[in-house]
């Protein structure tokens, strides 16, 4: 089964402070960036070097440059166990623009073979 999800993001003032966030620094609206496609990829299935993956497609739908963007991907097994979940952002995604992602399980083999559903989650960052 494949699972969507809005993305959620924060729009990182220069420096980074919170003390420095005001009206025009606020979060962005996370209907502002989509996930447009997704997917789970493997390489090498039935060896030791196999590996799965999530790949996808996330765009900026909104006015305004974003700094930092966040997704979590959750990876599960047949059953429907979280086997692991991993983070992956990227900086500087300006109105209009999309990102290619690809968030790999962490483990190869028959470990990374038991990854049978994904989901990705909403995550913000500073």
């Amino acid at each position: 089964m494949r699972r969507r999800a809005f993305l959620a993001v924060t729009v990182v003032a220069a420096g980074g402070c919170l003390d420095g966030i005001d009206d025009e620094e606020t979060p962005v609206d996370p209907e502002d960036v989509v996930i447009v496609e997704d997917g789970l990829g493997r390489e090498d299935p039935g060896t030791e070097d196999e590996r799965a993956y999530v790949y996808g497609i996330v765009r900026n739908e909104g006015d305004r440059e974003l700094s930092y963007l966040e997704i979590e991907a959750t990876f599960f097994d047949s059953d429907g166990e979280t086997l692991d979940s991993v983070i992956e952002h990227v900086e500087d995604v300006t109105s209009g623009e999309e990102w290619a992602f690809e968030v790999e399980y962490p483990r190869f083999g028959e470990d990374a073979a038991l990854v049978d559903d994904y989901d990705l989650e909403p995550s913000t960052g500073l």
